[in-house]
């Protein structure tokens, strides 16, 4: 048996859905887009909600409709995809590298504390702005960008207050967090992800996400001059889409600013629709498969992920491992050989920013600024998590790992 990493959980409606549009004679942005755009309004609760071609448009959107200016400073965790970071550089911004929490693999807040502080005091990093031999200055730090690893989310509160004390705008990656949610202490109601946890979240519906428009994001805002200025720079700065100039409307158009492309078509935007009618459904089944998980792997040489609390509900997007390389005796790169010979798919989430060569050669970062990442990621492991998994794939899963970690560990 060979189990991917990761398999779409596609239906007959969706695919009758695409295909209507198909058939519509209408394909990029138009009313399907604004129907998605409006469910998922609803989903979580009711903000302003933006339809994009990915998560990083969002965030470039979100940074760029803040008045994020060049030379300024956000706090960006370490633990996270490019995207995060790279929105940032794409406004001439300067990334502030944030340590992890060792269990959660979140954004520590009181490094990001001590590295606002030092930025603040022009020692970070360490080759910006004196790469040319200039006396070094003091950083602005202006946002920060958490984000919810794997669907935990974290405290949305504290970073809040921490925003509020700093005089930071928030935007939230919340690429893995859709369906996340949250709920004071004590309190019965839930909050979605993106219901007043930030000046703008923004979500991924990549491929391989909780739900997928095979390629798109969507931005949530609470504020309309927000939403306003996102939606005039998701297309070209154009003062009216396509859909309002053909549909009947005025053919003119007046550009108000120097704008992107990324928009998202009504193809797509169909096949979000129904993925979103089935999302907490596809949830249940991740949460289901994390049990088992935790029921099966328990008393084996590694670490499971930290489960959600009671003011917690995790979207499941990722089921990471730690293994306890201490004892083993091979690391994770043989692990990996390993799962890949027994038929097992997997993924790394991931190697820190700042042991990428960009990071480390533009901005001077090396692995003991942020110790807990460089420490725990030689032991990241994502297993296979998806709605389609059988039962038997799943026990396949387990019935290899269990093989290969009781086959190395020392006797």
């Amino acid at each position: 048996m060979k189990v991917p990493y990761f398999r779409p959980s596609l239906s007959e409606n969706e695919i009758e859905a695409v295909t209507a549009v198909l058939r519509s004679g209408w394909l990029t942005s138009g009313p399907r887009a604004a129907e998605f755009e409006a469910a998922f309004s609803l989903a979580v609760g009711g903000r302003h909600a933006l339809a994009v071609s990915s998560a990083t448009a969002a965030m470039h959107l979100a940074v760029e409709a803040l008045g994020l200016e060049p030379n300024q400073a956000v706090l960006v965790p370490t633990m996270t995809f490019a995207a995060t970071a790279e929105v940032v550089r794409y406004m001439g911004g300067i990334p502030i590298l944030v340590d992890c929490e060792p269990d959660t693999g979140n954004m520590d807040l009181q490094d990001a504390l001590r590295k606002l502080k030092l930025a603040n005091e022009g020692e970070l990093p360490r080759k910006w702005p004196d790469t040319a031999g200039n006396r070094r200055t003091a950083l602005k730090v202006v946002g920060i960008i958490p984000v919810h690893v794997g669907g935990l989310m974290m405290d949305t509160a504290a970073i809040r207050r921490f925003a509020d004390d700093n005089d930071l705008w928030v935007v939230e990656d919340a690429a893995h967090a859709f369906p996340s949610a949250w709920r004071a202490n004590g309190e019965s109601d839930w909050k979605q992800c993106g219901q007043d946890t930030a000046d703008v979240t923004c979500f991924s519906f990549y491929a391989n996400k909780t739900i997928t428009t095979g390629e798109g994001g969507m931005a949530v805002t609470a504020s309309p001059a927000i939403e306003e200025r996102m939606r005039c720079m998701a297309l070209h700065g154009l003062s009216r889409d396509a859909w309002g100039r053909y549909s009947g409307g005025s053919w003119d158009y007046r550009i108000v600013a120097p704008g992107y492309k990324y928009n998202l078509t009504d193809i797509q935007a169909a096949l979000g629709v129904e993925q979103l009618a089935r999302a907490e459904a596809m949830r249940l089944a991740r949460e289901r498969q994390a049990e088992r998980y935790y029921a099966e792997l328990k008393g084996l040489p590694l670490s499971l992920p930290t489960r959600p609390g009671p003011d917690r509900r995790h979207s499941w997007h990722l089921f990471p491992i730690k293994l306890n390389l201490e004892d083993l005796s091979i690391d994770r790169d043989e692990f990996l050989d390993r799962l890949r010979e027994g038929g097992v798919g997997f993924s790394v989430h991931w190697r820190p920013l700042h042991l990428h060569p960009y990071y480390q050669e533009v901005f001077g970062w090396d692995p003991d600024d942020l110790p807990i990442a460089t420490r725990e990621w030689v032991r990241l492991v994502s297993l296979p998590i998806f709605p389609s998994m059988s039962e038997a794939e799943q026990g396949h899963v387990v019935h290899v790992l269990r093989e290969v970690l009781l086959g190395t560990a020392p006797r």
